[in-house]
């Protein structure tokens, strides 16, 4: 069963796009057929890949006031065996104003994403740091959530409000169905206390708390090399941590099927 996930948390610089990278690649190593889907106008996921010529992307199939010209099988590009990429361009920002006044605008994402499900397992999409409507649309057309957020005091009150804002959307799309895959607290040291406050007052609040990501230099010079890191530097730590959070995916995944 197609299953896709959104990767979403309306606060940026929480490492959004590096756990939709490195999830994605870690899925799609071990035999999942894999989309990545980069929703983001800043082009973040993109860019991780090293693409660089994005004339065909998201924006020319979502469109703006009107239906997009391109399916989204044009645009899809390979980036890895049993992984591929469908890219963002800065366009996407303007086909998101676009989109404001369009009937159905929730929607539009989940229309162009449906003719995919027999090519793929899994769909993991990149979010832009917002909840305006191509977040909305990516939390439309998800089964689940996993949400990167800092382990400190001013991103926690940031996790709660966007926690609030989903709970306002299942009700406003009728998506009761619509889950939360886990909260993954990122840029993680163990050395510093109030990290580990932060995670103990997740865990008190009964949110599902997932492997810790930590912070390494390693993350931005395997983007720069456009590889998800495990590609990159096979032995970093948090390679270890990315396999044992991909892991929680697919025991997530698995309850779906």
């Amino acid at each position: 069963m197609h299953c896709i996930i959104a990767v979403a948390n309306h606060k940026g610089g929480v490492g959004k796009t590096a756990i939709a990278q490195n999830v994605g690649a870690l899925l799609a190593e071990g035999g999942r057929r894999v989309l990545l889907v980069d929703v983001d106008p800043q082009s973040s996921l993109t860019g991780a890949f090293g693409i660089e010529d994005t004339e065909r992307n998201l924006a020319s199939v979502l469109g703006g006031a009107d239906e997009g010209h391109l399916a989204m099988v044009d645009i899809i590009r390979p980036v890895g065996e049993r992984l591929d990429l469908a890219p963002s361009d800065i366009s996407l920002a303007a086909a998101e104003l676009g989109m404001i006044g369009r009937v159905g605008r929730e929607n539009v994402l989940k229309r162009v994403l449906a003719p995919l499900g027999g090519r793929y397992d899994v769909t993991v999409i990149d979010c832009p740091p917002s909840l305006a409507v191509l977040t909305i649309n990516a939390l439309n057309a998800s089964a689940g959530v996993l949400i990167p957020t800092q382990p400190q005091a001013a991103d926690l009150r940031g996790l709660k409000l966007f926690l609030q804002t989903l709970e306002q959307l299942r009700r406003g799309l009728d998506r009761d169905d619509l889950s939360i895959v886990g909260i993954v607290p990122t840029f993680y040291d163990s050395r510093l206390v109030h990290h580990r406050d932060a995670i103990e007052a997740m865990a008190r609040g009964r949110l599902n708390v997932l492997t810790p990501i930590g912070r390494t230099v390693k993350f931005a010079e395997a983007v720069a090399a456009g590889k998800p890191l495990h590609q990159y530097e096979p032995g970093n730590v948090q390679v270890d941590a990315l396999r044992t959070l991909t892991g929680q995916v697919e025991t997530w995944l698995r309850s779906r099927a």
